[in-house]
């Protein structure tokens, strides 16, 4: 969900936390000062191994990636950087004697599983571990779960590492690290010390509602004040085995990749690619710098001098990265990413708006009632996995669907919280309701046994038949329903019914829709004399609510409404609420044909020409969801802000519009068939009222393609 967004701030701090990472392995203030040089590379510096992590995670962990193609995808990536470092450094393993240590093929497994092959190369294997543990994690149990294991990782990792003194003095505790470093030199590793902030780059990139740049500032000088107190306290009391790992640091470098959010801006490859390879190749740099002081006898400048040698590997590793980018760039040069919406016809899904409308609609709500957003036919065509998602982030906990596989696509797409089946489910499949932590709407007496006898413990909401007769139980039937209650593996977790006619303000209308309300309330308080405790109650889809807002409900369905918009554009409602369109249809010029008067276009020879026109010919057609009944002029679309109408007959893939009054029509050029263009809009309503039908119908019919 980040990947088309920009991020220039944590672009440019790559670059700083790669050279923070250059200073803990040169000690730039080390010929000055000690405990200057520790409080910067032991407490300053150690925010950019955790902010690389957490930047990888961002955009790779999250609760809504539904597939692992972009787990794969970064772990062979940082694999294949992984084999070219090993083999890169060879030489220096040769010259340090490396292959001539004890026990030399464990070593060598040890080290590249855990330790790296050279001593900053663990970095590389740990991202792909801590990677590998947090989607998991968090795939499986949900953020909350991730992160409160991963920091239970943190925490063990914690007394092998800067609180290790403490440990060392239990006799059992030291023998169960003493085993761990059996495995691995560190407990900073792809185990304990980096899956936590895989988590947290997860979380930051789905909670939309991040710390204000102001409370991320505050946030961060007070944890990273806390940190260099902890860090200090700790030196002095000699506690540290390795100082990685701090509590404080944890905080700190969330606030921070917050306060990097803020920073807006356009995205720098160069830059990451440029950090990678001063991360990769500054123990490169160190070497070289310090043959090149020996063989030139600048030994006192370029190696005693602390800061001078550390400015020496920091330029010569920039450099270089910069160089290998270049020719990067010139050997392979970036190819145009394969857009659908340059070629033929798309959907544009304004979110913005939609969190508008999800905002106004609950603010329209009783109190301690509940928005349930409808999410059946891929939202209403506007594709079930972006508006779930981000609405999801925004606090809806509760959806509702048509089927048991919508069900579970929503759970894969990650979705938390409530998810009501409104439709029919087969029996066999309650293990599936079960698994996927579903509610299965209880369409009468009978259905409801054959799901008890399942034996698997489902939750279900009752539906209530009060004069549709279509789904549920009649609303007389009081000792059926209440015996649903009793039914071993079935929780009943809410009641519902349906107004079929909420959407007319008739009297006669008015009338049959107050009789259903006040059969169902009284069907309730029934129950209720029979002893039951009544669960949730709805009564209200989108019309429910906007004609009937007096009602007290648990949740309102919002359906059609959710994406801001009614089923017919002449539709009165008694709640007049400032809801947004959602969606706009679009599509491209494909080819501009000059035709003369007489000439005909498309099938059946149904348009002909009263004049010599500019005919456009546009990649879209009733298979794409755009009704055929459109055709031959009943229906035009927007170019540039003019109307263009649509002649011919609609094909399965094509159409024709006449844009001989459309200024600067090109091929290439959008026309907006739903939508706003200029001070022009086509409405969906309108559409729909054009096509003989209801907005529902044509926004659920929009394909895929």
């Amino acid at each position: 969900m980040t990947e088309k967004k920009n991020y220039a701030g944590i672009d440019y701090f790559r670059l700083i936390a790669a050279m923070l990472i250059v200073a803990i392995h040169t000690s730039p203030l080390a010929s000055f000062s000690d405990i200057g040089d520790f409080m910067f590379t032991r407490i300053i510096a150690r925010v950019a191994v955790p902010f690389f992590f957490m930047a990888s995670g961002f955009f790779l962990i999250s609760r809504y990636t539904y597939n692992a193609e972009r787990l794969c995808a970064f772990i062979k990536k940082t694999a294949v950087i992984y084999g070219v470092a090993i083999l890169i450094y060879i030489p220096i393993n040769i010259y340090n004697d490396y292959f001539k240590t004890d026990n030399l093929l464990p070593n060598i497994i040890k080290d590249i599983v855990f330790d790296g092959t050279l001593y900053h190369l663990w970095y590389l294997p740990a991202s792909i571990m801590g990677a590998v543990i947090a989607w998991y994690l968090v795939k499986k149990a949900g953020c909350r779960i991730a992160f409160l294991i991963t920091f239970a990782l943190y925490i063990i990792g914690l007394f092998g590492d800067s609180y290790y003194g403490i440990s060392e003095s239990v006799s059992c505790i030291n023998g169960f690290y003493n085993l761990i470093f059996q495995v691995s030199d560190y407990t900073r590793n792809g185990i304990f010390f980096a899956p936590i902030f895989f988590v947290f780059g997860g979380y930051i990139s789905d909670n939309q509602n991040r710390p204000a740049l102001k409370k991320s500032v505050t946030g961060f000088i007070l944890c990273f004040a806390l940190m260099f107190g902890e860090a200090l306290v700790l030196h002095h009391l000699n506690l540290q085995r390795h100082d990685s790992m701090y509590v404080f640091l944890l905080p700190s470098v969330y606030f921070l990749f917050n306060i990097l959010l803020h920073i807006k801006g356009k995205s720098h490859k160069e830059l990451r690619r440029v950090s990678l390879i001063v991360y990769i190749i500054h123990p490169f740099m160190i070497v070289a710098v310090r043959l090149f002081a020996k063989l030139l006898h600048l030994e006192n400048l370029f190696i005693e001098n602390s800061l001078i040698h550390y400015i020496s590997v920091c330029f010569t590793s920039v450099v270089f990265g910069i160089i290998i980018t270049v020719l990067r760039r010139r050997l392979k040069p970036e190819q145009a990413k394969h857009m659908i919406a340059a070629e033929r016809a798309y959907l544009e899904i304004d979110l913005s708006n939609l969190k508008h409308n999800v905002g106004v609609l609950k603010k329209a709500m009783p109190n301690n009632c509940e928005l349930m957003a409808v999410v059946k036919a891929e939202a209403y065509g506007h594709g079930a996995y972006e508006i779930a998602t981000h609405i999801n982030k925004i606090g809806v906990k509760a959806f509702a669907v048509a089927t048991i596989d919508e069900g579970i696509r929503l759970r894969n797409y990650g979705i938390t919280g409530e998810i009501l089946i409104l439709g029919y489910t087969a029996p066999e499949r309650a293990k599936e309701l079960y698994k996927y932590d579903l509610m299965q709407t209880l369409i009468d007496y009978d259905y409801s046994i054959l799901l008890n006898n399942q034996g698997y413990k489902v939750k279900a909401h009752i539906k209530i038949d009060t004069g549709m007769h279509r789904l549920g139980f009649d609303k007389e039937n009081a000792e059926s329903i209440a015996a649903v209650f009793s039914l071993k593996n079935i929780k009943v977790c809410g009641m519902f019914t349906h107004l079929c006619a909420a959407d007319s303000t008739d009297e006669k209308d008015v009338c049959f829709t107050d009789i259903q309300i006040e059969s169902f309330y009284k069907l309730l308080k029934t129950l209720k004399e029979k002893g039951i405790a009544i669960p949730k109650i709805h009564i209200q889809s989108s019309y429910g609510f906007l004609n009937y807002p007096e009602l007290n409900c648990d949740y309102i369905r919002a359906g059609v409404a959710l994406y801001g918009v009614l089923s017919s554009p002449n539709d009165k409602t008694k709640l007049q609420l400032d809801l947004r369109p959602v969606l706009s249809l679009k599509s491209r010029v494909i080819l501009l044909r000059q035709i003369k008067k007489g000439d005909c276009v498309g099938y059946s020879r149904s348009f002909v020409a009263e004049r010599d026109s500019r005919i456009a010919i546009l990649s879209i057609g009733y298979a794409d969801g755009y009704p055929r009944i459109l055709s031959c002029g009943k229906s035009y679309v927007l170019m540039g802000g003019h109307r263009a109408p649509v002649v011919g007959k609609i094909c399965m893939d094509l159409l024709a519009v006449d844009v001989t009054d459309c200024p600067d029509v090109t091929v290439g050029s959008i026309a907006t068939l739903i939508g706003k263009d200029g001070r022009e809009e086509i409405s969906a309503p309108m559409v729909a009222e054009n096509s003989e039908s209801i907005t529902n119908e044509l926004l659920s019919r929009m394909g895929r393609r």
